[in-house]
């Protein structure tokens, strides 16, 4: 599993427009382990799907795509990131969409500090705020990524949809983020337009993927399950609709010891989706 590369990422690294890359990191847990996984899971899970996006009238076949592999399995938070960050640069710089597989969310910030030559917003889907300075005594832990990545970029550009879980050490009037109830409330479309409204209507966006940002019905195989999550197709949607702005996506926290396959099946799904979808936007916009 662990040699294997995404379904249809034939392309070579020249002609790529996208690349992927594995961060196989999983020392930060505080529940259950097994994210280092994930980035194997999800490139044999990719296997599962046709080619051909008729939603879109594309092939996959036909889009550039590149796989990495993983970078090296390091004990040091700070060396995971600064590889990270080595290699979401050298896609960007290179004029290519970086997609990055985890692993934990400590491994995000590394991938968003890529982008510190432009002016972005992140957009994290994520059951926690993960706003705290530090947890267990580390400031790169998964619990803090939301926190690590507004140090970058500044506060007032980064925004979490489908929280449900905030800890009382974390100050919630500091970070920008729209609950799950309030989202199935007013529906995701009304959401994602009031999340874009308070970022300032950003020209480019990253987005980060916490799969246990959806419910555990969807996606069992996480480390910190919680129930009352976002669905799929919100997950869909949000893809969709930012597809012209997005200039990097990770996906994160995909335990595979704890389901079927049903997780990895559909961080695989959504991965693609984003390629298709910015594939077509961008082919647009041109």
């Amino acid at each position: 599993m662990n040699n294997i590369t995404f379904a249809d990422a034939s392309s070579d690294f020249d002609q790529a427009k996208y690349l992927i890359f594995g961060a196989p990191f999983d020392w930060t847990t505080s529940y259950r382990p097994g994210t280092r996984f994930g980035p194997g899971a999800i490139r044999e899970a990719s296997y599962n799907f046709e080619p051909f996006n008729y939603e879109f009238g594309i092939s996959l076949t036909n889009i550039p795509v590149f796989d990495m592999g993983n970078l090296d399995e390091w004990l040091i938070i700070k060396d995971v990131l600064d590889d990270i960050c080595n290699m979401a640069k050298n896609a960007v710089i290179n004029g290519k969409f970086p997609i990055l597989l985890g692993g934990e969310h400590s491994v995000s910030p590394g991938a968003v500090r890529a982008f510190e030559d432009e002016k972005i917003a992140v957009i994290i889907i994520d059951a926690h705020l993960d706003f705290r300075d530090s947890y267990l005594g580390s400031k790169n832990s998964h619990a803090c990524a939301h926190r690590r990545i507004a140090d970058l970029i500044g506060v007032e550009n980064v925004i979490s949809l489908g929280v449900r879980s905030i800890s009382d050490e974390e100050n919630m009037n500091e970070a920008n983020f729209i609950d799950s109830f309030e989202i199935k409330r007013e529906g995701m479309e009304k959401s994602l337009k009031k999340a874009l409204k308070i970022l300032g209507n950003p020209e480019k966006v990253y987005m980060s993927l916490d799969i246990d940002g959806l419910d555990p019905i969807f996606a069992p195989g996480t480390g910190t399950p919680e129930p009352f999550g976002l669905t799929d197709t919100d997950v869909k949607y949000v893809i969709d609709a930012l597809a012209a702005k997005l200039v990097g996506f990770d996906v994160v926290e995909v335990s595979p010891p704890y389901d079927h396959g049903q997780t990895a099946n559909l961080a695989a799904r959504l991965v693609r989706e984003v390629i298709a979808a910015t594939w077509v936007a961008n082919d647009q916009k041109a």
